[in-house]
This record gives structure tokens, C-alpha cells and sequence, in this order.
């Protein structure tokens, strides 16, 4: 089975295909489903991946820690104030979604709301 939208007035998850449109059944409401698609993948095709403060970040940028972390294995973690440079956007798990290199570390990730961006 296709995985079609559900309806954009009543919500209904139940929808089909009936030649160039989706229907649903309970409202009866028929849409183009390119139209729905193209505008929804607009708004939400690209993840925007947003740091502690509200700052929208993207690939290549420069963010500080804003405060401590444990790093398991490490006698001592990360510091508050630890500038991280040339960060990677990933989907990974957990929430960490920050992939970078620090210095005196090697490569880890981070999740988005322990960085600031630089």
C-alpha cells in the first residue's frame, strides 16, 4: 500500500487514489495530491536544525558548547566554551544531530541543543 497524505481539511488517514487525485472518504474532499506534496516539501523537505538559542544552523558553520559535557571514556569532557568549526548536519540517533571534529577529541556528534552558534 501507497503511502498517500491524509486529508488536509478533516485529517483522515484513510485516503486513495482515484485517477489524478486523492479523495477521502469521509469528507469527500479531492485534491491534486503534486500540489499538496510540492507545498508540504517546502516547508518541511529540508530538517532545519535550530541551536540552543534559536539560531538556524547549516552545514559549514561554527558553533560553542554553551555548557559541560561527559564524553564516555574521557577523564575529563568537553568544556563550556569549546568552539567547534566546520560542523556536519546528519539525522542521527538520539538527537544528535550535529556530526564535527573538536580538537583534542577526534570525531563525535552533538545534539543541537548544547551548541550556540559562533
Amino acid at each position: 500500500m501507497e503511502n498517500l497524505p491524509p486529508c488536509p481539511k478533516c485529517s483522515c488517514e484513510y485516503t486513495y487514489e482515484m485517477n489524478a487525485l486523492v479523495v477521502c472518504p469521509e469528507c469527500g474532499h479531492e485534491w491534486v495530491p503534486a500540489e499538496g506534496g510540492a507545498q508540504a516539501g517546502e516547508g518541511s523537505g529540508e530538517k532545519v536544525v535550530k541551536d540552543a538559542v534559536g539560531n538556524v544552523l547549516s552545514d559549514g558553520d561554527s558553533v560553542t558548547v554553551v555548557k559541560a559535557l561527559k564524553v564516555k571514556g574521557s577523564p575529563s569532557g568537553i568544556k563550556a566554551g569549546t568552539k567547534v568549526r566546520n560542523i556536519r548536519l546528519i539525522d542521527g540517533v538520539d538527537g544528535h544531530d550535529i556530526d564535527c571534529r573538536i580538537d583534542g577529541f577526534g570525531a563525535m556528534q552533538l545534539k543541537s541543543s548544547v551548541v550556540k552558534k559562533a
